[in-house]
Formats: C-alpha cells, structure tokens, sequence
C-alpha cells in the first residue's frame, strides 16, 4: 500500500478582498441540513457496530476556556482581514488546516482531500465579509468545510467517504478491539466503516462523522447543524441504527460477531 499523500499548506490568494471573486470556481452557496422527520423505531447499534464506527479516534476538543481565547483571537484576525491586512488571512488557515483537513478526511479520499480543503479557505476569504460572529468562526468555516466536500464530490460523481490510505492514521483502536474476533487487518476494518459511512444518506452520515469520529457535544453538533438538540438525538439515533442495519447486510461476518 502506497503511503499516504502529504498534505499541500493551503495558500490564499493575494490580489483579491474577503466577497471578491477569484478567478476560478464560482462559490457555491453551503447547503442548508435537511429536515427529516422521525419515523419508526430502530435497535440501538450493538457492539461491534459500535466498536466499528469508532474506527477513527476522535479529535482532540479544547477546553471551555480556550475555545473562549480561540473565538477572540479568531474574531480580531477576521477584523484585521477586513480592514485589509490579507497575512491575518494566513494566520487563520494555520490556525484551523488540521481541524478542516482531519474533517475532510473522513468524507473524500486523499486524492480529494486537497483540493476539497483549499477550496474551503477560498470560499470562507471570499465570504468573510457576510460573517455575523453569531457563531464562532470555527462553527462558521466548519459548516463550509462539510458542503465543500459534498458540493465537491458531488460535481465530480464521488462516493462520498473512501477507504483510508493511511492504516495507522485512524483505525487502530477498532483494529486493536475487531481484529481477533472478526479476523480483520486493520485496512480491512477501515473499508467496511468507509464502505458502510458511504452508503448512508448524508444527513445521517453528517452526525455520525460528528458524533463518533470527532467526539463533539450535542450542543456543538445543534449549532454547527443549525438543528435542535432534539433533533440531532434524533437523527443520531437513527443513523446508528441505520450503520448497524447497513453493517449486518453489507458485511455479514460482523453480524455473526455481535451474535
């Protein structure tokens, strides 16, 4: 297995003002979360479901207190952008790149990981004069993040949420937990919860993605979202009862596993 690709430093463009228009790709409006309603009662995902999804470890969250320091610094960077100092700019793409390529990662290939997070910056330089502050601007270039990778994959006839290329980089607390009982490599394991993550509507594949790979409060996943509490318990419990259903009759050895 070829290693995995390094990641490009996203680079930002210089001739151009935050609602200007590079040449390019025309931005794209994000995508507004789609409402469903709760219909029908599903199992809670049994264990090696479970153990399956958490096949990438979540991402580190910061405290309280830092994410406070995080949203004032990130607000004075963006007053400075806007006053039109485009190295502030900069400092922002260094400040959130891992996050956005960590996020991205679990809905493209590395193939597509690049270009899906450039894409992202330049959407949010563009934009940035439409920025409210009403939400942090994490939550806000998250949101773009997550409809760049759809808008992008899209376009370009993807399947949403490939194979890891890289084994060591997210699988190896379920390899540790599945290999001996579902006599699974580590990249076989990462294939089935791609495999399974791909199937799945993006609306449940979104809070699932949230919630078990990145480990995010409820509260965090209501915000980023645009929903209700309410609303992502919902919809979170319905999508692990659709990742069970979907592992069971996609991959049946693990069913027998949970037996």
């Amino acid at each position: 297995m070829s290693s995995p690709r390094r990641a490009r430093r996203p680079t930002m463009p210089t001739h151009s003002s935050p609602g200007g228009r590079e040449g390019g790709r025309r931005p794209t409006g994000p995508e507004q979360a789609e409402e469903t309603s709760a219909a029908g009662v599903h199992p809670n995902v049994g264990p090696v479901a479970r153990k399956s999804m958490s096949a990438a470890a979540p991402s580190a969250r910061p405290s309280s207190s830092s994410k406070a320091e995080e949203r004032d610094e990130d607000d004075a960077l963006v007053a400075l952008v806007l006053g039109g100092d485009s190295r502030a700019f900069q400092a922002l793409v260094e400040r959130h790149q891992q996050r956005i390529f960590a996020l991205v990662r679990h809905y493209a290939s590395a193939a597509d990981v690049e270009d899906i997070v450039q894409e992202t910056f330049l959407k949010a330089f563009r934009r940035l004069d439409s920025f409210q502050r009403q939400s942090s601007f994490s939550t806000w270039i998250y949101r773009i993040a997550v409809n760049s990778a759809l808008d992008y994959l899209k376009r370009r006839g993807r399947s949403p949420v490939q194979v890891a290329e890289d084994p060591e980089a997210d699988v190896t607390p379920a390899a540790r937990v599945l290999a001996p009982d579902a006599r699974l490599q580590r990249e076989e394991i990462a294939a089935v919860t791609h495999d399974v993550l791909a199937s799945m509507p993006e609306i449940f594949r979104t809070v699932l993605v949230m919630r078990e790979f990145e480990g995010r409060a409820y509260q965090d996943m209501a915000d980023l979202l645009g929903l209700s509490i309410g609303t992502v318990e919902s919809r979170l419990f319905r999508a692990r009862a659709r990742f069970r259903d979907l592992l069971i009759q996609r991959h049946p050895e693990f069913a027998a596993s949970e037996g």
